[in-house]
């Protein structure tokens, strides 16, 4: 992998996952295999992630919104953090998960608003106001 794409990957990832203090998914993938891992982080982070033809922000809702309809909460987290380091409001979040319900069913949302919730207040961010 070139020099660029390291550098994009560190970039991205400290931008996306500053302050996440459980496992990041590299940790886990680099505990099985370091080099795959590294292949893996090199894509999706320095190259998926790392695209600005839709900027952060939005990035982060569309993944919110999928992994929230396919109930992985463990990840959601991790990405309900990373979409508030680059920037989405609480109440934006809680807005594209509220949207989850015509895809998902309303158990998938609710899941998904419980997540936030435990997120938020881990930032200290709980409850939302209207300022948010």
């Amino acid at each position: 992998m070139s020099n660029d794409i390291a550098r994009k990957t560190s970039e991205t990832a400290a931008l996306y996952f500053e302050g996440v203090s459980s496992e990041k998914p590299y940790e886990l993938w680099k505990s099985f295999d370091r080099s795959l891992a590294r292949d893996l982080s090199m894509f999706i982070t320095g190259q998926m992630y790392a695209r600005e033809v839709v900027p952060h922000p939005v990035r982060q809702m569309v993944t919110v919104a999928a992994l929230t309809v396919l109930e992985k909460t463990e990840e959601l987290e991790l990405h309900l953090l990373a979409a508030l380091n680059v920037g989405c409001k609480p109440r934006e979040l809680a807005e594209v998960i509220f949207q989850t319900a015509v895809y998902g069913g309303v158990p998938a949302m609710n899941q998904g608003l419980k997540a936030l919730r435990k997120v938020l207040k881990e930032q200290g961010l709980w409850p939302i106001t209207c300022e948010d």
